[in-house]
């Protein structure tokens, strides 16, 4: 296995075009947040976590402000890093994940990234990586991801939540409107993104009003924008969904 780094600096609104590189991908966010989207749904990085992207995975990264963003490529061996300053080979022992998945970034992964994507001196490379791999096997996953449904009556419903997550429609209205019977949408939405209708609803909101919040938005202009009936009511769905309220969330 091979590795390369790259440090990059976007503006508010960039939006990087579908892609996808040749070898697994750690994109970790400096500052700023960032949406990445690919064929199986969308992923929130704030600041402080990292996302793995899995070698072949087309995706398009859209910045909701202004990111610092520090990416490591790490390549089949063989292949000829494209960008960076160099590479190295190490044992590839690691099971690697085989599709996108945030992470919490510890203290010694941030250091470690910052460390391998600017100049160091190469002699401590193996050394480096090695670390890194052995974080990689026993990092927790975060449950910043949103399912993309493929069903077009299902993706009717998911596309209006993501434009106007305030939506109260009921999933029987939903089922009235699409001519389906509840019964059919219930089976069809759960298969199509592993969730209920309910469940699917809560995350897009708690994801869209992370990314607004990471981005220092007013709280309580978030909770009503995604539709909550309260600052009281999201703080505790908030708290339930990543244990803890969302200004402990950003002070972490």
């Amino acid at each position: 296995m091979k590795f390369t780094g790259l440090a990059s600096e976007y503006t508010k609104g960039t939006r990087i075009e579908p892609h996808r590189h040749v070898g697994h991908q750690i994109v970790h966010a400096r500052a700023g947040v960032m949406r990445v989207t690919t064929s199986d749904g969308s992923w929130v990085l704030p600041p402080g976590r990292a996302l793995w992207v899995p070698a072949g995975c087309t995706h398009e990264i859209f910045c909701r402000d202004a990111v610092a963003m520090r990416t490591l490529y790490l390549l089949p061996e063989g292949e000829v890093p494209t960008r960076g300053p160099g590479s190295v080979s190490v044992s590839d022992t690691v099971i690697w994940p085989e599709t996108c998945r945030v992470w919490r970034v510890s203290a010694l992964m941030r250091e470690i990234i910052f460390r391998l994507v600017s100049d160091h001196d190469a002699r401590q490379d193996q050394h480096l990586l090695a670390l890194l791999l052995a974080e990689i096997e026993v990092i927790d996953e975060l449950p910043l991801h949103l399912p993309e449904p493929r069903d077009l009556k299902v993706r009717i419903i998911t596309n209006r939540l993501l434009d106007t997550p305030a939506d109260a429609r009921t999933l029987e209205e939903w089922a009235a409107e699409l001519n389906l019977s509840p019964r059919t949408l219930i089976r069809r939405f759960k298969g199509e993104t592993g969730m209920t209708f309910r469940q699917w609803r809560r995350q897009a909101r708690l994801l869209m009003a992370l990314e607004r919040l990471a981005a220092k938005e007013p709280v309580t202009t978030v909770a009503y924008d995604v539709g909550y009936d309260g600052l009281s009511a999201f703080i505790e769905a908030f708290r339930h969904a990543f244990g803890v309220t969302p200004g402990q969330y950003f002070r972490e």
